[in-house]
């Protein structure tokens, strides 16, 4: 076999409190009613998987205009993408030594309106997408109604787009890459094993944003679909671990992020 090779995009940077990423971290108590905040820096990253068969875009990233009303206020208050415009998916990819038709499919670990922002650029074409079964229905869901999530933009994925569609708890996309369902933070969160010469990685994605949520704290209640599959999933990404010893490449933490790369 012929080991895939992964190339890391740095996509940017997102702010936000640190409350929203771990559950309880500014709670006020009887001694402390006034707690202090931690507003803290997190990264966006895309990932580029070369495999004998094909090069593989590993999500999109927030959409250019995140921050020029592209991105409703509220959500763009909670979670401010602050250098979008800086990180176009083409020029990031540029920068990287490719361009948008290197790109034989990408897959989308969710559709979070930070993952899916680029996929305006796959309208139109045969470059297929892969999504879990459970994801596009809660996207459309969520965006299209009052229900659901309020994280998910209909402007990012309702396009002329090669939907494929991945079933089951794994997924054989490539040789030395297995896509794994973990629901939790969303119905169709998905991350991967990926099989790189002698030092396999485990994307675990935003089934953990920092370290704190893989050591076992979760997000606060309104990132998380379902807290119970959250902890199921959670508990199959440490046995990976264990078993191959993968490196971890985490949602948001900057700091697992440069280590990675």
């Amino acid at each position: 076999m012929v080991p895939p090779e992964v190339t890391v995009l740095d996509r940017g940077r997102v702010m936000a409190d640190r409350s929203f990423v771990v559950d309880g971290t500014s709670v006020a108590t009887a001694s402390n009613r006034e707690p202090d905040h931690e507003y803290e820096e997190y990264v966006v990253w895309n990932l580029l998987i070369e495999t004998p068969e094909r090069t593989i875009l590993w999500d999109t990233g927030s959409h250019p205009e995140a921050g020029e009303g592209y991105w409703p206020a509220p959500l763009y208050e909670a979670f401010a993408h602050v250098d979008a415009a800086d990180h176009t998916l083409e020029g990031d990819l540029a920068a990287a030594g490719y361009a948008l038709d290197y790109i034989d499919a990408v897959v989308m670990s969710h559709l979070h309106l930070d993952h899916a922002g680029g996929l305006v650029n796959f309208a139109g074409t045969d470059v297929p997408i892969y999504v879990h079964r459970e994801e596009l229905p809660y996207a459309y869901y969520s965006a299209r109604t009052t229900e659901g999530s309020i994280a998910y933009l209909a402007s990012d994925f309702d396009h002329d787009l090669n939907w494929e569609i991945v079933h089951g708890d794994s997924y054989h996309l490539a040789e030395g890459v297995e896509l794994l369902h973990l629901p939790g933070h969303t119905p169709g969160l998905m991350g991967a094993l990926i099989e790189r010469a002698g030092d396999p990685l485990l994307v675990v994605g935003d089934e953990a944003y920092v370290e704190a949520n893989y050591a076992g704290q979760s997000m606060a209640t309104s990132l998380l679909w379902s807290n119970a599959a959250w902890r199921e999933s959670l508990a199959r990404c440490r046995d990976i671990e264990r078993e191959t010893g993968a490196e971890i490449l985490l949602g948001h933490d900057l700091s697992v992020f440069e280590s990675v790369v």
